[in-house]
C-alpha cells in the first residue's frame, strides 16, 4: 500500500487535497496510532484512506507528542472519521483538535488510562474496580438526566 507522511501542520489541506483532487480518496476507512515511546515524536497518527474510482488505498501517517500536542481532525472531510477519531482518543489519549464531541466511545468516562499505550500494565486493570467506576459513571449519568427531565 502506498504511504504519505505529511506534518500535522499540513494534514487538513492534504486529506482535502486527496478527497477533492484527482484520485478522489472518497473513504477515511481507519484511524489509528502506534505509541513508540520512549521515542520522540512518540505517537504517529495513521489514517487508512480508499478510492473506489481508482480502487486505490492509500496511508497517511503524521506524528505527535504526547499530551502537549493535538492533531487536527478530519471529521470536517469525512463525518465517518468521527467515531474514529472518538476511539484513537480512547484507546491512546490522542487528542483531536476541532473535533465536535470528543469523548470516551469504549472506556467509561473519567476513566484515567488508554489501554493501547505501552505503559498501560500488560496483565490490565484489575476488571471489578474498572466496572465499579464504569458502574459510578453510569448511575452519575442517570441522575443527571432525571434531573434534566
Amino acid at each position: 500500500m502506498p504511504q504519505l507522511t505529511v506534518a500535522k501542520e499540513n494534514l487538513v489541506p492534504v486529506m482535502q487535497a486527496l478527497r477533492d483532487g484527482k484520485f478522489r480518496f472518497a473513504h477515511c476507512s481507519m484511524i489509528t496510532a502506534v505509541d513508540h515511546m520512549p521515542e520522540e515524536p512518540r505517537f504517529e497518527v495513521v489514517y487508512g484512506l480508499y478510492s473506489p474510482s481508482c480502487n486505490q488505498w492509500l496511508r497517511v501517517k503524521t506524528h505527535c507528542q504526547e499530551f502537549e500536542e493535538e492533531v487536527p481532525s478530519v471529521t470536517g472531510i469525512w463525518s465517518g472519521a468521527n467515531w474514529l477519531e472518538r476511539e484513537c482518543f480512547d484507546m491512546f489519549g490522542i487528542r483531536f483538535q476541532g473535533h465536535p464531541d470528543l469523548r470516551r466511545l469504549l472506556m467509561p468516562e473519567g476513566y484515567e488510562h488508554f489501554p493501547l499505550r505501552k505503559e498501560f500494565p500488560r496483565d490490565g486493570i484489575e476488571p471489578g474496580r474498572l466496572y465499579r467506576q464504569w458502574d459510578e459513571g453510569r448511575r452519575r449519568e442517570g441522575a443527571e438526566e432525571e434531573s434534566a427531565s
